[in-house]
């Protein structure tokens, strides 16, 4: 595999014949052995991530009965990802990702069991969640460039839009178990037994790790220690408008969009009055969406920006549709399209930005498409926080939907006038469809076909 500038950046071949079909399966990167195991060890992680997210926003809302409070507790654990992200791009970049991750998963495992002993011992109070939300979240700022750029390692850049897709697939179907564990164990045996069965599932992604065959990664050159890094990968990423815009615009969405622990709180139990168990259910419902979402990412074998603009359109509207919702069944089945529409946003925003990275920068690129995709919670969940509290759960998650919307509209326009393009109205198959038309030849809106 060449390491070289812009190896893998360049548009993914197309597949001949023979390879099509092979390539184009929806679970096709599970062929590959060392992505089969991360996706076996990530399946049993992120179900217990998903109970002690859970968890803890039940928690600090019944020590405070504040919503604001849980948006306190949401930004501290991404604080560090605004601070601090983009160094832990460069030490992705700097040292063996799969040496990183075994430290990683090692420490967001021990910040689960001390969750767990301070709860299981009586002696939690809310400044212990918002010191071990702040911990994960540093850690996670090694973590998350990590994790993003390996997955590039080990399945290569044909599987990689098949992988990343996948991957939210994994996380979402753990999103349908853990919320729904997480809910009964709240209401049967108190919320530390999910902490402890949380901090113990990091076992699993640490097994899969060990038992990779190192040979059989696609390597990438690392880069030697040295002054400026940091800075070459901002310049690296304002050059390109195939990377700047989607970024600027899922930070947007990290911001407003998804303040879903705020809301779906908030409107268990101060607009619909139920218990810690229907508040599951609500984020169940959501999983459930974006499963879908995940599993039809990955069966498409494209990734277009004139998606990602639309999807984050539409994801701005759902989520103002559903803040208005008279009744809580049509508030909940809304949530459906809701996870559905922001998993594709999430994907193909990803899965664009990687593949038009020089694999040298990808580290780099992925701790500041990922700082900026959840490092604006702690700008976005404390004010989101004080309007649900200020004026109600309906008028802040209106806001956050219209606040995705506006940035939709804005980067679209802008996207539509950087790369040189103008949109025209056709009929496809009987449907009206808009397609984004290139004035200049020499400059494409899709960096990766």
């Amino acid at each position: 595999m060449s390491t070289g500038p812009g190896a893998d950046s360049a548009p993914v071949p197309t597949p001949t014949h023979d390879t099509t079909a092979e390539r184009r399966g929806t679970f096709s990167s599970l062929r590959i052995r060392n992505y089969r195991l991360f996706f076996t060890g990530a399946i049993v992680s992120n179900t217990g991530t998903w109970m002690a997210r859970i968890t803890q926003d039940w928690l600090v809302l019944t020590l405070t009965g504040s919503s604001a409070a849980v948006g306190i507790t949401t930004a501290l654990q991404f604080l560090p990802m605004l601070l601090f992200g983009l160094y832990g791009g460069v030490l992705a970049d700097r040292y063996p990702k799969r040496l990183i991750l075994l430290f990683s998963q090692g420490a967001l495992g021990l910040c689960g069991l001390t969750l767990a002993a301070l709860t299981l011992s009586g002696h939690i109070q809310v400044w212990h969640v918002y010191l071990v939300a702040f911990l994960l979240g540093m850690v996670t700022v090694v973590d998350n460039p990590a994790r993003q750029s390996f997955v590039s390692e080990m399945v290569g850049p044909e599987q990689l839009r098949n992988a990343v897709s996948l991957n939210s697939a994994n996380f979402q179907s753990a999103r349908l178990v853990g919320p729904a564990v997480a809910g009964l164990l709240i209401a049967s045996v108190g919320s530390g037994w999910a902490f402890l069965l949380n901090g113990l599932f990091f076992l699993a992604p640490l097994t899969g790790l060990l038992l990779m065959r190192p040979a059989e990664l696609h390597r990438t050159e690392r880069v030697p220690r040295g002054k400026g890094q940091l800075r070459e990968g901002l310049r690296y990423v304002a050059g390109r408008p195939e990377l700047i815009w989607p970024i600027v615009l899922v930070g947007f969405v990290g911001t407003f969009g998804f303040n879903f622990p705020i809301w779906l709180t908030a409107f268990a139990d101060d607009v619909f009055h139920v218990g810690a168990g229907t508040y599951g259910l609500l984020n169940t419902l959501m999983a459930a969406g974006s499963l879908v979402g995940a599993l039809f990412a990955a069966k498409r074998g494209s990734t277009r920006l004139r998606v990602l603009v639309g999807a984050a359109a539409l994801f701005g509207v759902l989520e103002v549709l559903a803040a208005v919702a008279p009744t809580f069944w049509l508030f909940a089945l809304l949530l459906v399209p809701i996870g559905m529409v922001g998993l594709t946003v999430n994907v193909t925003a990803n899965s664009a930005v990687q593949l038009a990275t020089d694999p040298v920068m990808r580290g780099r690129v992925m701790s500041l498409y990922m700082m900026v995709f959840v490092g604006g919670t702690p700008i976005g969940a404390p004010v989101v926080g004080w309007l649900t509290d200020e004026y109600g759960a309906r008028v802040g998650f209106a806001t956050g939907g219209l606040m995705t919307l506006a940035a939709a509209a804005t980067v679209g326009l802008i996207l539509t006038r950087a790369v040189g393009v103008k949109p025209r109205l056709r009929w496809h198959q009987g449907h009206p469809r808009v397609d984004l038309v290139r004035r200049r030849p020499e400059q494409a809106l899709e960096p990766a076909a």
